[in-house]
């Protein structure tokens, strides 16, 4: 068994008196899609925050291919850069073209030089449909399409690992399938991800294990197969009869 890629242990956060999470313990393996689910103020995005310290945690470890995340600094930064993160919210630079927005984190962090940066982000626009905007700026782009060139800025960065914290939740409903549709063939190129979604589809289709959290506990996890046919908690039953009945 090789040395997993993401290992969470005794990790513990509160806010105030709430204690989002609880003693979490999750190992995820190199190229394991891992989808986290479960009811709204469940830990879910907490969780995933902290595995790149967006989140600060109050005790337990994370690390990242055998390295504990450091408190913050350089070392914090050089590690973030192995962990490419997509949220809720696009946070592309305004003011950039799509383009740039994609070379920025390889020239300035990954010190590649700018012919170099920008072959690979063509490369990686191409990838999620968008290189025919590459010219453009955010604001002239549809928000899926803004949501594929944050995944392209990420992968330009060459993560080892990415986070997804619900990267659907604020696009319009047609534009979903085209964001699931590049973080399905991402999966199947294996890149090992962490994603926060409420997209059961797409948590059937690329996960290769369901973590359904709830009150800041892991509750249960499984393959998509089990979970979904034979939660096995309370908790998990109640939750899926809530969302696969409408």
């Amino acid at each position: 068994m090789t040395e997993p890629l993401v290992v969470l242990k005794d990790v513990n956060k509160h806010y105030g008196d709430l204690h989002v999470l609880q003693e979490i313990n999750l190992e995820i393996g190199k190229g394991e899609v891992v989808i986290v689910i479960g009811p709204s103020g469940s830990g879910k995005s907490t969780l995933c925050r902290a595995i790149n310290r967006l989140e600060t945690i109050e005790s337990g470890t994370i690390t990242i291919d055998g390295k504990t995340l450091p408190e913050e600094g350089k070392a914090l930064a050089e590690l973030r850069a192995d962990v490419g993160m997509v949220f809720q919210s696009f946070n592309l630079f305004a003011h950039k073209s799509i383009l740039d927005n994609v070379t920025l984190g390889p020239i300035k962090v990954r010190k590649q030089n700018k012919a170099e940066a920008e072959k690979r982000a063509m490369e990686l626009l191409e990838r999620v449909g968008v290189a025919h905007q590459a010219q453009k700026f955010p604001a002239q782009l549809s928000g899926g399409q803004q949501q594929r060139v944050a995944i392209a800025r990420s992968l330009a960065m060459d993560p080892k690992v990415m986070l997804f914290d619900e990267p659907t939740s604020a696009l319009d409903p047609e534009m979903i399938n085209e964001v699931l549709d590049v973080m399905v063939e991402l999966a199947k190129s294996g890149m090992t991800m962490v994603v926060v979604t409420h997209e059961m589809g797409f948590a059937r289709k690329a996960a290769n294990r369901v973590v359904f959290m709830a009150d800041g506990q892991i509750v249960e996890q499984n393959t998509p197969e089990e979970f979904f046919t034979h939660p096995t908690s309370d908790r998990a039953k109640d939750f899926l009869g809530k969302i696969l009945t409408h």
